[in-house]
């Protein structure tokens, strides 16, 4: 000991000292998690970004004022899409529409040219150029499109209308954006969304979810004081986690997980020192959720830890999927007879698809099942400004709705929130309008249904392209896309190459991922990082590049994977 100080001591009279914080003092709990959508393959995305920045930094037929960043796909794909998770709009078309004197001339020359306006959501289709190819320019429409999912025009007219109230005088916003721009400015601390409100959200915005929530499970109701506003549903997710963890050893929380999972699950499960207990989707049944796989991963976790809770994220992330009311029901059942707490991920409720399909919540479900369910079963049930038909994630609104909680832990609930305070108050106000959108007799009410519709079809039609190209593929298998915004196909991959990742210590679909990316520029997450059964390989792709650019990306996706094939033959 006296001399490990002696030895600090020295260090100090040399003007050296070790630091405070180092990989070995540091929490060890931060150290476990891993985050996928924002793990090596996007960042080896980003820093080839900066790389052609540097090489390409203005494309030379942008006329003054016309900033290029070189970026994104090459023509003829003349496409790109933003980087997993980093954006709302995350794919667009090159040129603006229409374009700018001197970009056509330029488009057809091979390249494009495109403004700096509004980014979108992240997703892994990100394209950049191979070598030799002239780089493009970042696909970011200055006003989203029908092939994106974004704000309404009647929304982002309310929600500049409360940014900047001087703009209620203005004649160039219709009436009733003004009327609902004052109602939520009135709801505002200091009538301002600049202003912090209660934790638990603007009490008008709440009742508003609230009326928003019977409307949707067809009038079974919703107390408002059971809804708590968030930072996007994440947020609201991590504070119910924190609430049920608890234990050491043998009594340590465990919490059920589908696999594959959006990685926020088993992130926050290793920070929080929770036992992960996995329980696998069914692939062969368009990842279905099996109620016995459920009993025997709960039995084999009873062995090592307490499970608490059981998460079910419907519409399925990554894998699409849209549980059956039928399914839901059993998976109520199994909760209530094995006394876990429900949490319900219905981020993607907006994003149904498939012909067949339909979104059933769980506060629904259960409501209608009656005693004892619906008078005793604890659910928190999660939704998000980030998904659906807007898909505005950079906002940061969110809600909770906690059904038979016990009363004084929603009070310990409403503390943990007051910690940090409130949810971004311009989130708040996103939020409202997604929830309480123009009524019929609204001036506002056919723009806004006929983008929201036009919206849903194109993800509709991206859906059943994105099944059908990847399934007319050799070695390429994918389930319907039956709702959210992704696809999970699942790979083969020839043993050589499987042989060649271990060598390198990468996983065999994160070595796969990484060739595709730096041969192609196309830019998925792998399958492991979701969480899949051994000796199966998938990655995750959005469905949210434009339509007749989509076909193009699957084609060339494919077209590598057939190379690679061959190449580890």
């Amino acid at each position: 000991m006296a001399s490990s100080t002696g030895d600090q001591s020295q260090m100090v009279k040399n003007g050296l000292r070790t630091k405070v914080l180092t990989l070995d003092s540091m929490n060890p709990r931060v150290q476990r998690v891993e985050y996928a959508v924002r793990g090596p393959i996007v960042q080896r995305a980003l820093e080839l970004e900066q790389e052609l920045r540097q090489v390409w930094p203005r494309a030379p037929c942008c006329p003054p004022g016309h900033t290029g960043v070189a970026e994104l796909a090459p023509a003829p794909l003349a496409h790109a899409t933003r980087a997993e998770g980093l954006g709302r709009a995350q794919s667009a078309c090159l040129l603006p529409s229409p374009p700018l004197p001197g970009c056509e001339e330029a488009f057809h020359r091979g390249h494009p040219c495109q403004h700096w306006g509004r980014t979108g959501y992240g997703a892994e289709a990100h394209h950049l150029p191979a070598p030799g190819e002239a780089p493009a320019l970042p696909a970011a429409p200055a006003h989203p499109q029908p092939m994106c999912p974004g704000l309404s025009t009647p929304s982002s007219q309310v929600l500049a209308l409360c940014v900047n109230p001087d703009l209620l005088s203005s004649p160039n916003f219709p009436e009733d954006a003004k009327k609902r721009a004052e109602r939520i400015l009135q709801a505002c601390g200091g009538h301002s969304l600049g202003a912090y409100s209660v934790s638990s959200g603007i009490q008008l915005i709440r009742e508003d979810v609230a009326r928003y929530i019977e409307r949707r499970d067809g009038g079974i109701p919703a107390d408002p004081n059971n809804v708590f506003l968030s930072t996007g549903a994440s947020d609201a997710i991590v504070t119910v986690l924190k609430l049920l963890v608890a234990g050491e050893g043998y009594t340590r929380t465990g919490v059920l997980i589908p696999i594959p999972q959006y990685p926020l699950y088993s992130a926050t499960l290793a920070e929080l020192g929770a036992v992960q207990v996995d329980y696998y989707l069914d692939e062969e049944r368009a990842w279905a959720l099996d109620v016995a796989e459920l009993h025997r991963e709960l039995c084999q976790a009873r062995d090592h830890c307490r499970p608490r809770a059981l998460c079910v994220i419907n519409p399925g992330n990554p894998t699409g999927q849209v549980q059956t009311r039928e399914c839901i029901e059993a998976v109520i059942r199994f909760a209530f007879e094995e006394r876990l707490f429900l949490l319900a991920d219905e981020v993607y409720q907006d994003n149904v698809y498939a012909a067949g399909s339909q979104f059933h919540s769980f506060k629904k479900v259960l409501m209608e099942m009656g005693p004892p369910y619906a008078g005793q079963q604890e659910l928190a049930s999660f939704h998000s400004t980030s998904k659906g038909y807007m898909g505005e994630c950079g906002f940061r609104g969110g809600y909770v709705e906690v059904v038979n909680m016990d009363a004084a832990v929603q009070q310990q609930m409403l503390k943990l929130m007051s910690v940090r305070l409130c949810p971004p108050v311009p989130g708040q106000a996103l939020l409202d309008l997604v929830v309480s959108p123009p009524a019929p007799t609204d001036p506002s009410f056919a723009q806004f249904q006929a983008e929201k519709q036009a919206v849903l079809a194109e993800l509709a039609a991206k859906a059943k392209l994105t099944e059908q190209v990847f399934n007319e593929a050799p070695g390429i298998s994918c389930n319907p896309v039956q709702g959210a915004m992704y696809s999970f196909p699942r790979v083969q991959l020839p043993l050589r190459a499987v042989e060649r990742a271990q060598e390198l210590g990468l996983a065999p679909d994160m070595f796969f991922c990484l060739r595709l990316l730096e041969e192609t520029g196309i830019c998925v997450v792998p399958g492991s990082g979701f969480g899949q059964r051994e000796g199966t390989y998938h990655f995750r792709m959005t469905i949210l590049p434009p339509l007749e650019k989509l076909r193009l990306l699957l084609e060339k996706l494919s077209r590598f994977h057939a190379k690679f094939t061959l190449e580890y033959s």
